[in-house]
């Protein structure tokens, strides 16, 4: 499962705990006020239109790409996708998601930044832990989040 926000909607220090290298830490009042403080912009929030457009890229890179997705939402401040595994690090992966998606955003008129660096990565190294991944991001698709879900 690959997980990443958008620019400035869950700063490192946040109150509900923030991931740095893979791991969850907790609040850090400090280091949340320095980076609000440093961020060069407001926090984007993507209307529904701009998930539908999101998730189309998504959808249509991850077919170039020839990888699964087993589960996609699109949420107003971050993205979440369970794929299967293909040659390729998953660092590379996320960043031809997120680029795809940007470029569809910018063509669409979006014009300013759009993702905090970096996502995070959780593995499933069995078919339980996959079904809970994919169940986590379809709950997302059920609460009205996003329109659609896996393809």
């Amino acid at each position: 499962m690959i997980t990443w926000t958008t620019y400035g909607s869950w700063l490192q220090g946040d109150k509900r705990g923030y991931v740095k290298d893979g791991e969850t830490l907790d609040e850090n009042k400090g280091l949340y006020n320095a980076n609000k403080a440093n961020q060069k912009g407001e926090a984007v929030t993507l209307t529904e239109r701009g998930r539908e457009i999101i998730r189309n890229a998504i959808i249509k890179e991850s077919e170039r790409l020839g990888q699964k997705i087993y589960a996609i939402t699109v949420c107003p401040k971050h993205v979440h996708i369970v794929t299967n595994c293909i040659n390729e690090k998953f660092g590379k992966i996320a960043g031809r998601y997120k680029k795809a998606a940007t470029d569809a955003l910018k063509e669409a008129g979006f014009v300013t930044k759009i993702w905090t660096k970096g996502f995070d990565k959780r593995f499933c190294f069995d078919e339980k832990s996959l079904k809970e991944r994919i169940d986590y991001v379809e709950k997302h698709n059920q609460n009205g989040i996003t329109p659609g879900g896996a393809k």
